[in-house]
């Protein structure tokens, strides 16, 4: 049985048992976004209760942490993230199709070449037409952008967090002073993170909103 054949089967027994069911179904479905069913978040919780038991509440150097989802959008600024947290986007000229530079043929030796700026694409075929007519890759941010108050401008620009970590930066010193830990200790956070994901898929395994357990 191919991959995709235990994919569909995986996911279509998910759904009948009440673990995962695709979002917004009853209207076609939201690419890549799921709901878990009555057994699903009960399975999701025994994991995180397990995960929170062992890291936080076991520990005697490690606390948690509960970060808001919107942040400044000075953190993401500093960290780095608007400006590079980005894939390489490619779409074919013929079929519109579009694709990760690292999904193509070879497309790690592909990535290299466009990070040492030596790529050339004019002999490389489509995954789904078979034409040459990719087009030079471009940045692609893959931080969902929003906007806070009445007003859509640059003022009011936000980003929903593609990772939980910056909280636990922003918000180390606060965490230290309050339960008064000594260097080393440890900060633990479960959260929603978002990442717009060009070509999301496998399931629940590579979606645009998902759950994190960091330290």
């Amino acid at each position: 049985m191919s991959a995709p054949d235990v994919a569909e089967k995986l996911t279509s027994l998910a759904k009948r048992r009440g673990f995962v069911f695709p979002s917004s179904e009853i209207y076609g479905g939201a690419g890549a976004t799921w709901d878990f069913g009555p057994l699903g978040v009960e399975l999701k919780n025994n994991v995180k209760r397990a995960w929170w038991r062992d890291m936080v509440q076991l520990r005697e150097d490690i606390v948690g942490l509960d970060g808001a989802i919107l942040m400044h959008p000075k953190v993401w600024e500093a960290s780095g993230h608007v400006e590079n947290f980005t894939d390489p986007l490619v779409e074919c000229g013929n079929c519109r199709k579009r694709y990760r530079l690292d999904e193509l043929p070879d497309g790690e030796r592909l990535t290299e070449a466009w990070r040492a700026k030596t790529l050339d694409l004019a002999s490389t075929p489509c995954p789904n037409c078979g034409q040459k007519k990719l087009s030079e890759p471009r940045r692609f941010n893959l931080m969902f952008k929003t906007f806070v108050g009445p007003v859509e401008d640059t003022a009011s620009v936000a980003w929903l967090r593609p990772e939980t970590a910056q909280s636990i930066f922003v918000d180390f010193e606060n965490v230290q002073q309050s339960s008064r830990k000594r260097i080393p200790f440890g900060i633990a956070q479960i959260g929603k993170a978002f990442r717009n994901e060009i070509t999301p898929g496998n399931f629940i395994f590579r979606s645009r909103e998902f759950e994190q357990m960091e330290m």
